[in-house]
C-alpha cells in the first residue's frame, strides 16, 4: 500500500480517536497546559523566595569569586540536600566560602582594632579580642550551616500544608484518575511553599531532567523520606490507585492515603508532646534563669577585674550570644514539630492590605531612644564640674539623702565616670522601651483586623464538619448547588454555619453571582467574613468537583466533612497534650522572665550605690588621713580593690538586662506560637502585640519600685553610719 494512503487512514482514525479522549485523562506525558503551568516556576520562586534568602544567594556566589573553599566532605551531600530542598541558587562551596570570608573578616577586624586600642591606650583588650574570636568563630559555624536551617525552616512550611495537599489530590483523583492533572490541582489552590515544591516536579520534566511525572514525583518524594515518611506513603498509595482495576478498590486506597497521612500525624503529635518538655525545660534554664541569676555577680566583677570587662561585653553576651543560643534552641525544637494544617490565602491577602503601621512605631522608637539617651548626651555636650564640698555636679540635681543625685556622675584622677543616678537609671528604661513598645505596637496594628476575624471562624470551623455534612448530602439528593445552600442556611439559622451560608446565597439570589463569586469575590465574598484554610479549601474542591457532578460533589463534601472531623479530634487532643509546655511558656513570657529580671535589676543598682558610695568615703578618709599625718595604706588597697572606673553603671547594665528581656520576650512568642500553632504568622504577631508590652512593663515596673526601694535603703544605711573613722 502506498505510503500516502497509510498517512491518510492514520489521520483519518487518529482524528476519530482524539474527539472521544478527555485531555484529562490522558496519560503521564505533559500536555501543552502543562508545559505553560511548568514555566511559571522560576517567576513563582521569585515571588515565594525572601529578599533575605535572595541576598544570601548574592553573598554566596559573590564570595565563592572571591574565596572558593570547598566544605567538608562528610557535608558536602548534606549541604547539597538542603540547598535542593530550599530551591537555593547557590552551590556548597558558595556557602562554606561565605563562612570562611566572614568569619576571617570578624577575626583580623578584631585583631586590628585591638591593636590599635593597645597603641593608643597602652592596654590589651583581652575581653574585646576573645569577642571577636568568638564572632568569627561562630559565624563560620552557623554560616557554614546556613542551608541546613534554610531547609529546615522551609520543610517546617511546607509540612503545615501536606495534609491539605494529599487531600486536595485524592479529591481530584476520586473524580479524574490522572496524576499530572491533580498534582497540578493542589499545586493552584495551596500556597507557597508546598506549591513551589509541586511546580517544581513539572518544571523537572519539562527541563528533561526526567521522562515522566511519576519518575520527577518519586525523585522528590525520595528527599521527604527521612523528614515525613506518611507523606510519601500516602502518595504511593495515590499512585497505586492508577493501576486498580476496579473503581472501588482505587477509592478504598485514596481513602487510605488520607487515613494514613492523618494517623501519622496524630501518632507523630503524641511522641512529639511527650518529648517536648525536656527540651523546653533546658531551654528555659539555660536561656532565663541561669543567665539572669548571673548577672547579679557581673557588677562585682567589673570591679573586681579592674575595668577589664566593660559594659560592652555584657551586652555583646547577653544582647548577641545568648539569644542566639535561645532562638538556636528554640528552633530545634520546632524542627521536629510534625505536620500541621495550613493557613489561608484569603486571610493572609487580608493581613496584606491593611494598614502599615511601620512609619509610626520607628518614630516613637527613636523619640523613647532619643529620651532614654538623654543622660550620656548631657555628659558629652556639658561635662560634668565638680565643686568642693558639692556632693553633686553643677550640672545635677540632687534628690536629698535617700535618693542621691539624679544623673550621679563621679569624678575620677582624670575624668569622670557614671553616671550612677537613680535619675539616669529610671531614664536608661526608654531604651528597651522604645524596642518593645515599637515592636509590640507594629505587630498589634499589623495583625488586629485578621485577628478579629479569625475568632469569629473558630466557632465556625468546630461545626463546619456537620454543615459540610449536610451540603453533600442534599447536593446528593439532586438539588443544585445554588439551592443546596439556601436548604442548610434555612437547617442551620443562628449558627455561624447558617450565616456563612446565608451570605453565599444572598450572593447568588440578589446579586446574580456565580457559586465561585458568591464565595471568593474579593469584595463580597463570603470567604472574606470566615478567612479560615478549612473553608476556603472546602470551597475551592466543591468548585472544582461540581465541574464533573452532583455525585461527585457530594463524595467530596462528605470526605471532606470526615476529614475536619479528623482534624478537629487531632488539634483538640493536641491541645490537651501540650497544654502543660504552653502555659510553662506562658507563665515565663508573661511574668517569670520579667520579675527576676527585674529583682536582679534592682539588687545589683543597689550593689553599684554601695560600691561607688563607699568608695567615695574611703578616698575622702584617706586623703583627710593623708594631710593629717597618718597610715593610709589600708584605705587604698580597699579603694584599688574597687576602682569607679571598673565598675559597671547602672544605667548601661540596665539598658542591656532591659533589651534581653525584649529578646527573650520575642524568642519565647514565637517558639510558643510554633509549638501551639506550626507556622502562624497572623497569630504570631498578635501574640508579639501582646507579649511584648506586657512582659517589658513588667519588667519595668518591678524593677524601678526594687530599684528605688533597695537604693534608698542603701543610702540611708550609709548617710546613718557617719563618717569613717
Amino acid at each position: 500500500m502506498p505510503r500516502e494512503d497509510i498517512n491518510e487512514i492514520l489521520n483519518k482514525y487518529r482524528k476519530k480517536v482524539g474527539d472521544h479522549i478527555d485531555e484529562e485523562s490522558e496519560g503521564q506525558v505533559i500536555s501543552q497546559d502543562s508545559d505553560s503551568f511548568s514555566k511559571e516556576y522560576q517567576t513563582f520562586r521569585e515571588e515565594v523566595i525572601s529578599d533575605q534568602v535572595s541576598s544570601y544567594e548574592r553573598w554566596c556566589n559573590a564570595a565563592e569569586n572571591i574565596f572558593h573553599l570547598k566544605p567538608q566532605d562528610k557535608i558536602i551531600n548534606e549541604l547539597q540536600e538542603a540547598i535542593d530542598a530550599a530551591h537555593l541558587k547557590i552551590n556548597p562551596s558558595g556557602a562554606a566560602s561565605l563562612a570562611a570570608l566572614v568569619s576571617l573578616l570578624f577575626i583580623f577586624g578584631g585583631m586590628i582594632l585591638c591593636g590599635l586600642i593597645f597603641l593608643l591606650t597602652e592596654e590589651l583588650p583581652i575581653f574585646t579580642l576573645l569577642m571577636f574570636l568568638i564572632l568569627g568563630l561562630g559565624s563560620l559555624l552557623y554560616l557554614n550551616k546556613m542551608p541546613i536551617y534554610l531547609a529546615t525552616k522551609w520543610r517546617l512550611k511546607a509540612s503545615n500544608q501536606m495534609v491539605l495537599a494529599i487531600l486536595y489530590v485524592v479529591i481530584y483523583m476520586r473524580h479524574t484518575s490522572n496524576l499530572e492533572h491533580a498534582i497540578k490541582f493542589a499545586a493552584q489552590h495551596i500556597g507557597a511553599p508546598l506549591s513551589l515544591d509541586l511546580r517544581k516536579i513539572f518544571w523537572d520534566v519539562e527541563t528533561s531532567k526526567y521522562a515522566t511525572i511519576k519518575e520527577s514525583l518519586d525523585s522528590y518524594l525520595e528527599k521527604w523520606r527521612k523528614h515525613n515518611l506518611e507523606f510519601v506513603t500516602s502518595f504511593h498509595l495515590i499512585v497505586s490507585s492508577l493501576y486498580e482495576p476496579t473503581e472501588s478498590r482505587r477509592n478504598d486506597l485514596l481513602d487510605k492515603s488520607l487515613s494514613v497521612i492523618l494517623d501519622g500525624t496524630y501518632e507523630k503529635m503524641l511522641h512529639y508532646a511527650q518529648d517536648i518538655k525536656g527540651p523546653v525545660t533546658t531551654l528555659h534554664m539555660l536561656g532565663v534563669i541561669l543567665p539572669i541569676l548571673g548577672l547579679v555577680i557581673f557588677p562585682l566583677l567589673g570591679a573586681f577585674l579592674q575595668g577589664l570587662v566593660d559594659w560592652y561585653h555584657l551586652a555583646f553576651i547577653y544582647n548577641l550570644f545568648l539569644p542566639i543560643l535561645v532562638y538556636a534552641l528554640g528552633m530545634n525544637i520546632l524542627s521536629k514539630r510534625p505536620t500541621g494544617y495550613g493557613s489561608s490565602k484569603t486571610a493572609e491577602k487580608v493581613y496584606q492590605e491593611g494598614f502599615d503601621p511601620k512609619p509610626l512605631c520607628i518614630l516613637i522608637a527613636i523619640l523613647l531612644i532619643v529620651i532614654g539617651l538623654f543622660p550620656v548626651v548631657i555628659n558629652l555636650i556639658e561635662p560634668p564640674n565638680f565643686t568642693p564640698g558639692e556632693k553633686c555636679a553643677t550640672n545635677d540635681i540632687d534628690l536629698g539623702e535617700t535618693l542621691g543625685c539624679f544623673f550621679g556622675y563621679v569624678q575620677g584622677e582624670k575624668e569622670s565616670f557614671g553616671p550612677f543616678g537613680i535619675g539616669a537609671l529610671i531614664a536608661s528604661f526608654f531604651i528597651p522601651a522604645g524596642l518593645a513598645i515599637s515592636i509590640g505596637l507594629y505587630n498589634k496594628l499589623k495583625s488586629k483586623k485578621i485577628i478579629e476575624l479569625r475568632n469569629e471562624t473558630k466557632a465556625l470551623e468546630s461545626e463546619f464538619a456537620s454543615s459540610l455534612f449536610q451540603l453533600g448530602n442534599r447536593v446528593g439528593d439532586g438539588i443544585p448547588a445554588e439551592l443546596a445552600f439556601n436548604k442548610v442556611a434555612l437547617t442551620m439559622e443562628g449558627t455561624p454555619s447558617g450565616n456563612f451560608f446565608r451570605i453565599v446565597d444572598t450572593n447568588i439570589r440578589q446579586l446574580g453571582m456565580s457559586v465561585q463569586e458568591a464565595i471568593f469575590n474579593e469584595k463580597n465574598g463570603a470567604i472574606l467574613a470566615y478567612p479560615s484554610p478549612l473553608i476556603e479549601s472546602s470551597m475551592e474542591v466543591l468548585l472544582e468537583s461540581s465541574k464533573k457532578s452532583p455525585t461527585i460533589v457530594s463524595q467530596s463534601l462528605i470526605s471532606i466533612s470526615t476529614y475536619v472531623d479528623k482534624i478537629h479530634k487531632v488539634a483538640e487532643r493536641l491541645k490537651d497534650l501540650l497544654a502543660e509546655v504552653v502555659s510553662s511558656m506562658k507563665a515565663q513570657i508573661s511574668f517569670l522572665t520579667p520579675a527576676i529580671a527585674g529583682i536582679v535589676v534592682g539588687i545589683s543598682a543597689m550593689i553599684v550605690n554601695i560600691i561607688v558610695a563607699l568608695n567615695l568615703r574611703i578616698t575622702s578618709f584617706s586623703l583627710e588621713a593623708g594631710t593629717e599625718g597618718g597610715s593610709t595604706a589600708g584605705l587604698t588597697t580597699i579603694v584599688d580593690l574597687f576602682k569607679i572606673d571598673g565598675i559597671i553603671p547602672g544605667y548601661f547594665f540596665q539598658i542591656v538586662v532591659g533589651i534581653y528581656v525584649v529578646q527573650l520576650a520575642y524568642i519565647l512568642t514565637k517558639l510558643q506560637n510554633g509549638i501551639d500553632n506550626g507556622t502562624d504568622k497572623v497569630n504570631e504577631q498578635y501574640l508579639l502585640g501582646k507579649n511584648l508590652t506586657r512582659s517589658f512593663l513588667l519588667y519595668a515596673i518591678i524593677a524601678i519600685i526594687v530599684t528605688i526601694l533597695f537604693s534608698s535603703l542603701a543610702n540611708q544605711f550609709l548617710s546613718s553610719g557617719g563618717t569613717l573613722g
